[in-house]
């Protein structure tokens, strides 16, 4: 039997036992979960502005209440929007008319004020009944094109028609068109007769635009009262960024049997391609000698190389990881032409923005948010609906989230502006697998292009959108 452990040979076991939130090992998990935070460095949202970093059940109550404020608000702002709606200015003020001449014209016995208070008084009687005519119009809206580039028109349509057997007296229609709004005078209209209008949509901003939903407005003619009724359904205008054609990005290529076969050929591989005859130094395994046997010669079997190229492009939304609004703006466009090329040289591309942090979060989350790679038209769908907000993961981290929850990328594109440091861009490049190759796009507009390498990384500086194909193929060729 061996002799029991001594008490120091038990405290050196204790010490050498791992702690329990550890994460080496096998079964360990990593601190960078794409899903969960785990940190509580660097959060800006609205909590810590708030409370800062106490997370105590003081600090609760106070978000508790910060939150019960703002829904009460909201719900106030809600109601005042619905009876605002109704009730115009110049209806506001002769109802404030209405009641002072009613308490002063009784209070003080001056019968003038109660003879301007009733007169005011019928004035929203008969406002009231022209609300309840009814007008049973066909209204519908046409756009002809529903993506648009950042800059180009995008016309729509009005179509109004009268379904009815009788005539129908004129009214007026709003389009609102995002946050504007296009009013359009419809004249009365006979029986089966149509009204149709065209309009322009303003499309100076990158975004995703709300055209309707088309409603008509009837209100008296003095202008007391007015009554909104909705008459079709909104459509959704995507306004894309700008995006140019950018050399094929062969890059990061790494010769796979399950890839897919290219033009380049090769002795040794599975897809094959033609017969050729034998030259010295080919792999007598490859020799074809049923087609040697038929022309007296050896032949050899001629392969193409099958290769993969998975393409990562990450986008960094985090606000300090730029100096303008300009240069978010670059960014987007440049992580759209990588994408657009990749997708239309079917590529296998994964491209990820950062997530946010919910306002009142406790904990800095690390995450990615996956845009569509399916088709050009969604990418850009998704790229026209990210903004850059304070509380977005910061580009390091969302490095470090795409290099553990991405595999079997060979190439990938960091794109951000000048608020990312020289350390912050190297520290990124780190948290990829080895054999990645790691290309930083760093938008700065208006300055002169530039490549240069940092530690194994390739920084690509951009002043304009269309240097990107030029930095593009100065990068390749380097």
């Amino acid at each position: 039997m061996s002799a029991p452990p001594s008490a120091q040979e038990t405290r050196n076991r204790r010490r050498a036992r791992p702690s329990r939130g550890s994460t080496s090992g096998s079964g360990g998990r990593s601190r960078f979960d794409s899903q969960h935070s785990t940190g509580t460095s660097a959060l800006r949202n609205r909590r810590t502005r708030l409370v800062g970093g106490h997370t105590g059940i003081a600090a609760d109550l106070a978000i508790s209440l910060v939150r019960f404020l703002t829904a009460a608000r909201r719900l106030l702002l809600r109601i005042v929007r619905v009876v605002g709606s109704v009730v115009t200015p110049l209806g506001w003020t002769i109802a404030a008319l209405v009641l002072i001449g009613f308490a002063v014209g009784y209070g003080l016995g001056w019968l003038e004020f109660v003879g301007v208070a009733w007169a005011g008084l019928v004035l929203f009687v008969v406002a009231l009944l022209f609300l309840l005519r009814n007008t049973p119009l066909e209204i519908r809206v046409a756009m002809p094109h529903t993506r648009v580039v950042v800059g180009d028109r995008a016309p729509g349509q009005v179509i109004v028609r009268n379904p009815t057997g009788h005539r129908l007296l004129g009214t007026t229609v709003e389009v609102p068109v995002g946050r504007g709004l296009a009013e359009f005078p419809v004249p009365s209209l006979r029986a089966g007769r149509t009204y149709e209008e065209v309009f322009v949509v303003p499309t100076s901003v990158r975004g995703v635009l709300e055209v309707g939903p088309v409603r008509t407005v009837k209100g008296d003619p003095i202008g007391l009262l007015r009554r909104e009724s909705g008459a079709a359904e909104a459509l959704r205008l995507f306004v894309h960024p700008r995006t140019i054609p950018v050399p094929s990005m062969s890059t990061g290529f790494v010769r796979d049997l399950e890839g897919s076969p290219t033009r380049d050929l090769s002795a040794n591989d599975v897809a094959f391609h033609a017969i050729r005859e034998y030259a010295p130094g080919d792999e007598r395994r490859h020799i074809h000698w049923r087609s040697s046997a038929k022309t007296g010669a050896l032949m050899v079997r001629q392969f193409e190389e099958t290769r993969r190229s998975h393409i990562m492009i990450a986008l960094g939304l985090a606000s300090t990881d730029y100096a303008t609004d300009e240069e978010f703006e670059l960014a987007v466009s440049v992580a759209g032409s990588l994408g657009v090329r990749a997708i239309s040289d079917a590529r296998n591309v994964s491209i990820v923005a950062s997530e946010r942090t919910p306002e009142f979060a406790k904990r800095k989350t690390y995450a990615l948010r996956r845009l569509s790679s399916i088709t050009k038209a969604r990418l850009l769908d998704d790229l026209s609906l990210v903004q850059r907000a304070d509380n977005a993961a910061a580009l390091v981290d969302l490095a470090r989230v795409a290099g553990e929850s991405v595999s079997g990328m060979s190439v990938a594109f960091l794109v951000c502006g000048t608020g990312a440091s020289s350390s912050e861009l190297r520290a990124a490049s780190i948290a990829f697998p080895v054999g990645v190759e790691v290309v930083a796009v760093v938008c700065d507009p208006g300055v002169t292009p530039g490549l240069r390498r940092v530690a194994g990384l390739s920084v690509l500086t951009v002043g304009y959108l269309d240097d990107l194909a030029k930095s593009l193929s100065r990068s390749a060729a380097a």
